[in-house]
């Protein structure tokens, strides 16, 4: 089960050191989009999120966006930040996250993935190698489906976590 035990817990993006992990090593960033950095279906990003972004970029992050979002919303808001991504990515497959590094130019290694849900972004991050950060969903607002994975996860959190 160790799949999907993160390497990080936080309760929010500024709770991650992106000097520390810098000065580790790490110089991308994939990075989910829906209760990560917006609230679920809508295209502004928060102030934390804006800061991160910003603090990540500043220190010269290479960032990817890796969302099961629909792609029209998610170039939207790539677009308005000037970042790559893929959308849908299908996640937790490895496909979309191999891409990203290739697309990076960095190896496993180099890179944190960041997001908050266990069974797609944790998951996913894991399978490549990558340094994997969970965050706390920033709302309860979500699809159905992720609904139904929130119930899974509470249990692989409380058992393996």
């Amino acid at each position: 089960m160790s799949v999907f035990k993160p390497d990080l817990m936080v309760n929010s993006l500024r709770d991650i050191n992106l000097k520390l992990h810098w000065e580790k090593g790490k110089r991308g960033i994939i990075l989910d989009l829906d209760n990560t950095i917006v609230l679920w279906n809508v295209v502004e990003l928060n102030t934390e999120a804006q800061s991160f972004l910003e603090e990540a970029l500043a220190l010269k992050y290479k960032i990817y966006l890796l969302t099961n979002a629909s792609r029209k919303r998610t170039e939207n808001i790539a677009q308005k930040h000037d970042l790559s991504y893929i959308a849908p990515a299908f996640k937790p497959r490895k496909n979309a996250f191999l891409r990203a590094l290739k697309k990076m130019n960095l190896q496993k290694e180099e890179v944190l993935v960041v997001g908050d849900q266990i069974f797609t972004d944790i998951w996913g991050g894991n399978r490549v190698g990558c340094y994997t950060i969970l965050v706390s969903p920033l709302s309860s607002r979500e699809f159905i489906g992720t609904k139904i994975l929130r119930l899974l996860e509470f249990f692989v959190k409380r058992k393996f976590i």
